[in-house]
């Protein structure tokens, strides 16, 4: 007998619910999306201005307000391709270096004599010893100081490769440590980068590792390639300095272990600094925008246990002299120390606007990142575009689905008619589920979901053609709808499950607009099986109950 349990009814029904009250937030994506950000923006500053209350009651919070979100192609924003200077950091690794090998070739002086560092390409430190006729020992100790490189893959070679030419030792970052350092740094500015863009509360960035020391940036809904450069181009790397002296001529000397660095405010001011930071910004824990005891915007900070401890000591030890608060090698201020500051926290002043503090403070919190970048490629999409994009995917949606709802119908009637409902549910669930795992919607992605259009009958055709076949061996039409199904079921699964493994590889193995097709492609395959099994069958025994027909025409 064609019968469906009723507790399988409600089932059925209920999920068919659920799936199009998530839904149905995109009908009214301006409202919804201006509700979800007077809430973020309420819970996030506890602003409760009479504008941020009308967006949040525009939408009723006790319904859904998970939206597709929209990608680069249809909203609209920046697309980065930027570079990584590792060799940055390879020549840092070596200025950190050196202070042990000095120490450590100091120790063999009475053998190898006086020594002195000269200058070298990049990744590499070159000390020049007095006596190169014992250059075995200067390596040999130098040596001591390796340490074995660390992958993911273990613990392999040394960290470093030492070697004597002439009277030269040359120390370089073997290949092995190389390559983890290249990676590491790599995965740091991805994960500050990705800090900085969520910092400000964009949806859905696609932030990924293109080559060797690329990453890709595109953040939909931001203004511009200027102001996405703005915010995640600068290094923000903040150090606490000594203060030696101040000069107008930028060309000074600053003396052995020191540095000059120009004021911020391009006033014409130099400070000359110690090389040698007391703070660092690694040791921030938090950094907030304020404001001064004038009223003026400023920046707040709070350092870890270990940069309280370093900075309370050197501030007590240090009453009365200045010292300089130095981002990415412009001294922000220079304030005289007044007292010393235990509590681990602080204040930056300057010249700042609201927008500026708000903006050091992100960068502060997001950390510095490991090496610059350089731009290589930058582009800003306007909404128009975004707005044909969508425009043209709105067209070729809705001609996919006239042509194939006016095919069903002509070719079975009423189960048609059946069919084509179903269609409808399943294009909703399928908006519904990309709402629910907060997937983004590109124009590859509206491609899967005219092609799912298209699949989405395929299972009612195969069941339809079956029920003809069985009506065919004057079967009764309850009998010929249950075979029907039966004995289309095994080709249907078989054939979205092909389908389903080949989008599951898209997905894995691609990236960007391919990954979008492959996700709005695996979900429509779901959701079209579900409604050809379960939803049109539901329609069908329903009315099959209710008119108990004698005949089928089909």
């Amino acid at each position: 007998m064609l019968q469906i349990a009723l507790w399988k009814r409600v089932a059925i029904l209920a999920a068919v619910l659920f799936g199009l009250a998530l839904a149905m937030p995109n009908a009214f994506y301006t409202r919804v999306e201006g509700h979800n950000d007077a809430v973020q923006a309420i819970e996030a500053t506890g602003a409760t201005t009479p504008e941020l209350i009308a967006k949040r009651d525009a939408w009723p919070g006790w319904l859904p307000s998970g939206l597709v979100n929209l990608g680069l192609d249809l909203r609209g924003g920046a697309h980065l391709l930027a570079e990584v200077q590792v060799d940055d950091v390879y020549a840092e690794r070596m200025d950190g270096l050196w202070p042990d090998v000095r120490d450590a070739l100091r120790e063999q002086r009475a053998e190898i004599g006086t020594i002195r560092r000269r200058d070298a390409p990049v990744g590499e430190l070159h000390v020049q010893v007095s006596r190169p006729e014992n250059m075995a020992a200067a390596v040999a100790a130098v040596r001591e100081l390796a340490r074995p490189t660390v992958t993911l893959t273990g613990v392999g070679a040394s960290d470093i490769e030492v070697r004597g030419e002439g009277d030269m030792l040359i120390v370089q970052l073997s290949e092995a440590e190389q390559q983890a350092t290249r990676d590491r740094t790599i995965q740091q500015s991805l994960e500050i980068v990705r800090r900085r863009v969520d910092e400000v509360g964009t949806r859905e960035p696609t932030i990924q590792r293109q080559g060797a020391d690329r990453i890709l940036i595109q953040v939909p809904g931001i203004g511009s390639a200027e102001e996405l450069k703005a915010l995640i181009g600068t290094t923000a790397r903040l150090t606490f300095h000594p203060v030696v002296s101040r000069t107008a001529n930028p060309d000074e000397a600053p003396g052995t272990g020191n540095v000059i660095y120009p004021d911020i405010e391009d006033n014409g001011t130099y400070y000359i600094l110690e090389k040698r930071a007391v703070v660092s910004g690694e040791d921030l824990t938090d950094a907030q925008p304020g404001f001064d005891q004038n009223g003026l915007p400023s920046v707040t900070f709070r350092f870890n246990p270990a940069g309280a401890r370093k900075f309370g000591q050197y501030t007590s030890e240090n009453v009365g002299e200045p010292f300089a608060i130095v981002l990415d090698e412009e001294v922000i201020s220079a304030p005289v120390i007044r007292e010393a500051i235990l509590g681990g926290s602080g204040q930056i002043t300057g010249n700042f606007t609201v927008e500026d503090s708000t903006q050091l403070a992100v960068l502060l919190r997001a950390g510095a990142l490991p090496a610059e970048l350089v731009f290589l490629e930058e582009r800003t999409i306007g909404p128009e575009l975004g707005a044909d994009s969508i425009a043209a995917g709105q067209i070729a949606s809705i001609v996919a689905f006239v042509a194939v709802l006016v095919f069903m119908g002509a070719s079975y009637g009423l189960f048609g008619l059946f069919a084509n409902i179903a269609l409808l549910v399943n294009v909703g669930l399928i908006f519904g589920l990309l709402s629910a795992i907060g997937a983004t919607l590109t124009l590859p992605g509206i491609a899967g979901i005219v092609l799912t259009i298209g699949m989405a009958v395929d299972a009612n055709v195969l069941v339809f053609e079956r029920i003809r076949e069985e009506l065919k061996s004057a079967r009764g039409p309850a009998r010929a709808i249950e075979l029907g199904y039966e004995k289309a079921l095994s080709a249907i699964l078989d054939a979205n499950i092909t389908t389903f493994i080949t989008a599951t590889i898209l997905f894995m193995l691609g990236s960007g607009p391919v990954r979008g097709f492959a996700v709005t492609l695996g979900l429509g395959i779901l959701t079209s099986v579900f409604t050809a099994i379960f939803v049109t069958r539901l329609m069908i025994v329903i009315w099959m109950e209710r008119r108990r027909p004698k005949t089928i025409a089909l």
